[in-house]
């Protein structure tokens, strides 16, 4: 009589490698409005971004400051950036009174409310939409140390959310795929401009060690570049910067400093150039295409300003290889040479503004 012992030991190993062997299947749920980004490396997706996230013109603003002077980068709030698939918010944080506030530049020119009032607004988005991963950059402008800005982060309810990468002091050789990291429910990264000595929240990256930008100070369509700028450390050497492992985030928007004042305004006199996904001079879709051959990979985040005018969604869309579902609609803003909703003149009497702070203060 033969045993059977053996073969259901066989019949048991083969179901076990069965359930084993991983398998290519798309997503029943779309991930970052995808379900073919589920199953890719953080790294390896194009991202959006809007430029000075908070600082809007529409009525949605949370400024403090009076509505005749604006200096907006958006024409709508974080949460309709989010909705209609901006992926990556950033902004810049100053020390108001003793509170962490987001302010363009100066917190007595434009003041957008307080850090953790935004970001209890960016964790109010992510929790309605569980299948998505966000991104935020915060330009340190005032040296926030790590426990400061860990307890806004608390206070807002969203350190919970945190990605924290096995390592914070290098670039990471692989990142995990959004799929993991919204099983995981570490669906936000986020990085600081600049960060030191971070003992306490493994989920504040430090901007410079994972990520690299081209130049930023753009006044002509004919100077956009995709050689690395910053850190310094790779300035100037964009195969070190690539091959060092730092994620490439290209900057793509464009000022005008035609006001006087060494004031540059956002130049939304040539937005639907800057923003078009065609192949002119100055175009973000030029830009697309020229820094992901200079890469060899695509960008991992392109910045705009103004992201609801052009085609933006459409070229992140394009490098991504995707059809995208499930985006809020926002209404296109009737935009003028002179500024979002607002005439040049604000940015004016910024520059008046400024001027006579700098005497009172002298």
């Amino acid at each position: 009589m033969y045993s059977i012992i053996p073969f259901l030991l066989l019949a048991s190993s083969l179901s076990s490698a069965a359930l084993l062997k991983p398998r290519n299947v798309t997503s029943t749920y779309a991930c970052n409005n995808s379900p073919d980004l589920c199953s890719r490396s953080y790294s390896d997706i194009a991202q959006l971004g809007a430029h000075d996230s908070p600082f809007v013109s529409d009525s949605s603003s949370t400024s403090t400051t009076s509505n005749f002077i604006s200096s907006a980068n958006q024409n709508v709030n974080s949460t309709r950036q989010l909705t209609a698939g901006v992926r990556l918010l950033t902004a810049q944080v100053h020390s108001n009174n003793g509170t962490w506030h987001l302010c363009h530049t100066s917190c007595g020119l434009l003041d957008a409310g307080t850090l953790s009032s935004w970001l209890a607004e960016i964790k109010s988005w992510m929790d309605k939409n569980p299948h998505d991963v966000v991104t935020i950059l915060l330009v340190n402008s005032d040296n926030a140390s790590a426990e400061e800005l860990d307890a806004e982060f608390k206070a807002a309810d969203i350190a919970s959310y945190g990605y924290q990468p096995p390592s914070t002091t290098t670039a990471l050789a692989s990142w995990p795929t959004l799929q993991e990291m919204i099983a995981n429910n570490s669906r936000l990264v986020t990085f600081v401009a600049s960060l030191t000595s971070n003992t306490v929240a493994p989920y504040l990256l430090d901007e410079f060690t994972f990520v690299f930008e081209n130049n930023y100070n753009v006044t002509s369509l004919n100077n956009f570049s995709c050689d690395a700028d910053r850190p310094a450390t790779v300035q100037g050497q964009t195969s070190q910067a690539v091959s060092s492992g730092r994620l490439p985030l290209v900057n793509h928007f464009l000022y005008s400093d035609s006001i006087g004042f060494g004031i540059e305004a956002p130049d939304t006199g040539n937005i639907t150039t800057t923003n078009s996904a065609g192949t002119e001079t100055g175009s973000l879709g030029s830009a697309a295409t020229s820094c992901t051959t200079a890469y060899g990979r695509k960008p991992a985040f392109f910045l705009v300003d103004f992201f609801d005018q052009g085609q933006t969604l459409q070229v992140v869309d394009s490098v991504n290889g995707i059809t995208a579902t499930g985006r809020g609609d926002v209404p296109v803003a009737q935009m003028t040479s002179a500024g979002s909703s607002k005439s040049r003149s604000t940015w004016l009497a910024l520059a008046m503004m400024g001027t006579a702070a700098l005497f009172l203060a002298a």
